[in-house]
């Protein structure tokens, strides 16, 4: 029996830009070995498998390595495909069940919102090698969950990285993100994240990263809405907006591929 699998492109404004994500509605749940070769084949930061239950659906996600716990542009992109395709009424809310609890998504306009955890950094020292490793100077380091999390001196320090690959794929568990206070209009802060642990080197655009990025520039620059980009090569525009122990994490979705997986 063939699937339909969609590729979407999440946190962008047009097709080739943001963070691509495949998306797979099963009419009923898949062995994990099963999805992770899926996501293997598909060869994207992530995969997501939707099961429909008796609130919303199952939401699970595969990098070409590993299952994650927390991915954003892959909900963006479960979400609009629920939209798009008719699975869900574009007035209603997107439920979801996840390794991380409870999610849910909401169109505001042309923008899918997230309903997420709030992560927020805890300070911590910096792994020996880290700085050497981004080839950056590191003006603050913390944990999180899932990542490091480190801020740089300047936008411009944070676009120039061309870290180490496999030096930063021994010091984090998941991935590091680093950001600074953006000088280009009308952003508030700049990221970049680096996931080689968990079989992406470079993340286009990461959703599930706002998680900690928002509550910490929200305590820095004092403000409760802000507007991050995420400076990757693709590059993505995110809507984040702290709310206690939850963040709200939105941005747009395209489809650019449709197609029917017979394996």
């Amino acid at each position: 029996m063939s699937l339909t699998i969609w590729q979407v492109d999440a946190f962008a404004e047009k097709p080739f830009e943001g963070n691509p994500a495949a998306v797979c509605v099963l009419p009923e749940a898949r062995d994990a070995a099963w999805m992770q070769a899926v996501g293997r084949e598909m060869n994207l930061s992530e995969t997501a498998f939707l099961v429909a239950n008796e609130g919303g659906y199952n939401l699970r996600w595969f990098t070409p390595a590993v299952e994650v716990d927390l991915c954003g542009h892959a909900t963006v992109a479960s979400a609009h495909v629920l939209w798009e395709e008719g699975y869900l009424r574009k007035d209603e809310t997107a439920h979801f069940d996840s390794r991380s609890g409870p999610l849910s998504a909401r169109r505001d306009g042309d923008w899918i919102e997230l309903d997420f955890p709030a992560q927020p950094p805890r300070q911590a020292e910096a792994p020996a090698g880290l700085a050497e490793a981004l080839g950056a100077e590191l003006m603050y380091t913390g944990r999180t969950p899932f990542d490091l999390l480190v801020e740089l001196s300047t936008e411009d320090v944070v676009r120039g990285l061309r870290p180490d690959m496999a030096a930063i794929k021994a010091l984090a568990d998941r991935g590091v993100m680093v950001t600074a206070r953006a000088s280009t209009a009308p952003f508030d802060y700049v990221c970049r994240f680096f996931g080689p642990a968990a079989g992406v080197d470079e993340d286009p655009v990461t959703g599930s990263a706002q998680c900690a990025l928002g509550p910490y520039w929200q305590e820095r620059l004092g403000k409760g809405d802000l507007l991050g980009y995420q400076a990757s090569a693709r590059g993505g525009t995110l809507r984040v907006r702290p709310r206690g122990e939850r963040v709200l994490i939105a941005g747009k979705a395209v489809t650019v591929l449709k197609g029917e997986l017979l394996a």
